[in-house]
């Protein structure tokens, strides 16, 4: 990723003015360009704070289709924020969607399969899923660990789903 300071101020100046027109035909010339820093978290804080339709679909096609690894890190600081369960959820399938290893990131899927709700653990489980097999043995023992520390998983709507995870990190 690239640092623009002219790029993200530009971007931030659309996002602000909250004219849908002008933030989808923005989003979509993000996807022509090289992607550069902080793009990521304004989008992010954009798709949070809207109840747009259209702007909502554009930046979560944008965050699907997002293939370039440097931008891996800045999904996860958006993950870690205390955003809506909606905006958390669509940058969680982000990952698994975009086809890239999140191998590195484990630990802090597992932190939100335990308190995200039942949608946003599917996706976790998903992205989980997709890197486990880059993950070693003595790593997946720590994750199951942790999840088994965290008794809340247990008493929820979660249970089957959390018993499937383990059985996936126990292989």
């Amino acid at each position: 990723m690239i640092k623009s300071d002219k790029k993200l101020k530009e971007l931030a100046r659309i996002l602000a003015k909250k004219n849908s027109l002008h933030i989808i035909q923005a989003v979509k010339s993000l996807r022509e360009e090289e992607p550069f820093a902080g793009a990521i978290g304004l989008l992010a804080e954009t798709y949070n704070g809207s109840d747009d339709n259209s702007v909502i679909k554009a930046i979560g096609d944008f965050f699907n289709d997002t293939k370039d690894l440097s931008a891996r890190p800045e999904i996860i600081t958006e993950i870690r924020k205390p955003w809506n369960e909606d905006t958390i959820s669509m940058l969680v399938a982000s990952c698994w969607q975009s086809g890239l290893d999140y191998s590195d990131y484990m630990e802090d899927m597992i932190k939100i399969f335990i308190k995200g709700d039942y949608s946003t653990a599917i996706e976790c489980m998903t992205v989980i899923e997709g890197s486990v097999a880059e993950t070693s043995r003595e790593r997946k023992d720590d994750l199951i660990r942790n999840i088994q520390d965290a008794s809340k998983v247990w008493v929820n709507e979660k249970k089957s789903l959390t018993l499937e995870l383990l059985s996936i990190l126990e292989k």
